[in-house]
């Protein structure tokens, strides 16, 4: 049993899935990160386009 535990403590295969969720978690946080700055920029766009229509008038 002492052989199966020091074995398991050893194995270092569990431990690349730990770090290929914990890359994938950061991945997936900056690409909602870059979405939110990106839709903050079309809105900005969006404002000013709307605005500009506003005053030009018919």
């Amino acid at each position: 049993m002492k052989n199966l535990i020091v074995r398991f403590l050893r194995e270092e295969e569990g431990l690349t899935t730990v770090e290929y969720a914990i890359a994938g978690g950061l991945v997936g946080a900056a690409v909602v990160a870059a979405f939110v700055d990106l839709g903050d920029a079309v809105e900005g766009v969006i404002v000013f386009i709307t605005g500009e229509l506003n005053t030009a008038g018919p």
